[in-house]
């Protein structure tokens, strides 16, 4: 993230004032009332009120500065639809759980990340255990947990979503890596080419969808060599498994890397993950692939073994990162948990 330090409102409680009944989704925020509590009909609920307004998380960098653009189309649609916001640019996670934590202690409940699947990570783990409602505008280069969500692709159509949206409990995934870190993720993570590709996606930011992430890792293949990577089930009767592969993964999403549907029958409400191993492809494979993986987004079935379950441990035969929603959490091995229906998060009333 970049360094951005546009005027924004304070992260205090304003003069209390009547809520506006045209809105679509009204939490009130008092100690008669807290979080959860409903005031009038469904139809009539709305997002936030002037006491406590909605503070957004804006990611200038994200989707090669795709948030920036949106920011000022989507503040016209706040103030068209009389919901009350603040846009807070942030230019690093770090600042982004700092400004979150201050905004809850201010009485704000209405968080939502303006970016990726990493802008909402990091929001997730400053929010994660407090009595708040939190939401995703769609501007990074993946946006997989919000398409998991059913909101529109279009960001400025998933303002619009946003602001006739229900709050509905999901599951988040718990890594827990070598070094003794937590750290909690929302989509797709892994060991191997993914993770590897991780490091080069910033270099190839201003490709589009899923397109970035492919560049990424045929540029990681050049120097990867594959791994011995075991994966364990804690607390459960499935066997181990045990390969040489080019990736593992565990996914609470049913896909990664923008629309790449390698869990496809994944859900983020089940209490499961998806544990994952792509098995050992030679170059020319990977590469026969490609076009495949740019208009389907997926790998024949007999590239992929598939386990569900609660609880993963994946250990390697060598050094080797560990990524979750594209961030490198830290070294293997990793166990993942899943943390079911850990945070509540604005959705549309199909998802």
């Amino acid at each position: 993230m970049e360094k951005a330090a546009p005027k924004c409102a304070p992260l205090t409680p304003k003069k209390p004032v009547a809520p506006n009944r045209e809105m679509s989704f009204w939490i009130r925020l008092t100690p008669e009332r807290p979080l959860g509590s409903m005031c009038c009909p469904v139809t009539e609920f709305c997002i936030a009120s002037r006491e406590f307004p909605a503070a957004v998380f804006v990611n200038p960098r994200a989707g090669g500065g795709r948030a920036r653009k949106c920011v000022t189309p989507i503040k016209r649609i706040f103030a068209e639809r009389s919901c009350p916001a603040d846009f807070i640019f942030t230019e690093s996670t770090e600042a982004l759980e700092s400004h979150a934590r201050t905004a809850i202690q201010a009485g704000r409940r209405v968080l939502l990340a303006m970016g990726g699947d990493g802008t909402l990570q990091a929001l997730v783990n400053a929010a994660h255990g407090r009595e708040v409602v939190l939401g995703i505008l769609p501007t990074g280069g993946g946006n997989d947990f919000a398409a998991a969500l059913r909101l529109p692709k279009n960001p400025i159509a998933a303002a619009v979503a946003i602001l006739s949206a229900k709050p509905r409990w999901v599951d988040v995934l718990c890594a827990r890596t070598a070094d003794g870190r937590r750290r909690l993720y929302v989509g797709g993570g892994g060991v191997g080419l993914d993770a590897y590709a991780a490091s080069y996606s910033a270099a190839y930011r201003q490709l589009p969808g899923r397109l970035r992430y492919i560049a990424a890792a045929l540029r990681a293949l050049r120097e990867f060599k594959s791994l011995r990577i075991r994966a364990e089930f804690p607390r459960s009767e499935l066997p181990p498994l045990e390969a040489q592969a080019l990736l593992a993964g565990a996914l609470n999403t049913p896909s990664y890397g923008a629309g790449l549907r390698l869990a496809p029958d994944a859900r983020i409400d089940d209490g499961l993950l998806t544990a994952l191993f792509v098995r050992n492809l030679s170059a020319a494979q990977v590469l026969a692939a490609v076009p495949r993986l740019l208009a389907r987004g997926d790998l024949p079935e007999s590239y992929v073994t598939r386990v569900s379950a609660s609880r993963v441990r994946l250990t390697t035969d060598r050094e080797c990162l560990f990524h979750g929603d594209g961030e490198i959490l830290g070294l293997a091995p990793v166990e993942i948990e899943v943390l079911p229906k850990a945070v509540r998060v604005l959705a549309p009333a199909t998802s």
